[in-house]
């Protein structure tokens, strides 16, 4: 970012339910917001009627300036911050794309799911990288329009400097995303997206494998004992990986140093505050759509991290087994499937 008082150029890569209502919350502030997404026909509705954000208790409707992807070739001047909200597997190459039109002094924020500020920095630098946590219940199915389920004052976000040197510097982009929600800037952005992994693990992928609304599947005991193994074991390897337990979506900074205390906590506070009655998790509105969700990233990563410490993770094992055979088609997206898991956690509860 150049200067006070100039304005930055900011982009968002990935306007999809989340990102186009972010970034929408940037263009009605007055920011100077470019709308940059893969797929044309959403591209293409917002060029011609705008974006629309169903949110809670109002609409939002504003004109944006919206590009395909292919047009990032086009770009002539630089962008001073670019938010990176597509999908966790989609990284590398987004971050590729955006490299050329990333200022010298620029920053990526990824909005994600995942471990994604490494696989950012990989490509744009650590020094040009910050790490970002996201808390908000979207979806979208329709181009041209969004549904957001959490307005500004229940929006929670993380951010943090992947480079020490560069910290001071993140409360600048802060105050940018604060146009859309809370912000915190934390010194150890690791260990938050750690934490945020760890229930992502316990709801995204299992309660999309049995093709419900997340509430309704924590309201079976038997399945949430399921979910929360699942995160058990994520914390297990967020630990064995060197992150620090730490609170994050405004949780109260004094919690137990009971590491599946914790994981019950922050799920509670999911479904509680952040989740409704009809929220699906993006991995089962992914799987809708006929698109692959963040498995390999988010519970692939949890059995990965734990075998290369000698360890097993065996619900995420399962979870991530059922979802492949999704994935291929061999197995259904059913209800049905709670059945399977529900037995599997039982025998092989330690």
């Amino acid at each position: 970012m150049t200067g006070a008082s100039t304005s930055p150029r900011i982009a968002f890569i990935g306007t999809g339910a989340q990102g186009a209502s972010i970034a929408a919350d940037f263009t009605v502030a007055g920011l100077d917001v470019t709308f940059i997404d893969q797929w044309p026909a959403h591209v293409e509705a917002m060029r011609a009627n705008g974006l629309t954000v169903n949110l809670p208790t109002r609409v939002l409707h504003t004109p944006v300036k919206a590009l395909h992807l292919c047009e990032i070739a086009e770009i002539k001047e630089p962008f001073d911050v670019v938010f990176m909200v597509v999908k966790a597997y989609d990284t590398k190459w987004a971050a590729e794309m955006i490299k050329p039109v990333l200022a010298e002094d620029g920053f990526v924020v990824g909005l994600q799911n995942g471990m994604t500020h490494e696989d950012i920095a990989s490509v744009v630098g650590a020094h040009r990288t910050i790490g970002a946590v996201i808390e908000i219940a979207s979806n979208m199915w329709v181009p041209g329009v969004t549904t957001r389920q959490n307005d500004t004052d229940e929006s929670w976000f993380a951010m943090g400097a992947l480079d020490p040197e560069q910290q001071p510097r993140v409360h600048a982009v802060a105050d940018l995303l604060r146009h859309s929600g809370t912000v915190e800037v934390v010194d150890d952005i690791r260990s938050a997206k750690w934490m945020k992994l760890v229930v992502n693990a316990a709801e995204l992928i299992p309660s999309a494998i049995i093709d419900t609304a997340l509430n309704d599947a924590a309201r079976d005991p038997a399945f949430l004992e399921v979910m929360r193994r699942a995160g058990y074991e994520a914390m297990e390897a967020a630990l064995a990986d060197g992150a620090t337990i730490m609170p994050i979506i405004g949780m109260p900074p004094v919690m137990s140093n009971d590491p599946e205390r914790y994981v019950d906590q922050i799920f509670e506070k999911v479904l509680t505050t952040f989740s409704r009655e009809d929220t699906l998790t993006t991995s089962l509105q992914d799987w809708r759509k006929g698109r692959r969700a963040e498995v390999d990233e988010v519970n692939g990563l949890v059995v990965d991290i734990l075998a290369a410490q000698g360890r097993d993770a065996p619900v995420n094992r399962m979870v991530v087994d059922f979802a492949k055979q999704i994935e291929k088609g061999t197995r259904r997206l059913t209800p049905g499937n709670a059945k399977e898991m529900i037995a599997f956690c039982t025998a092989t509860r330690r």
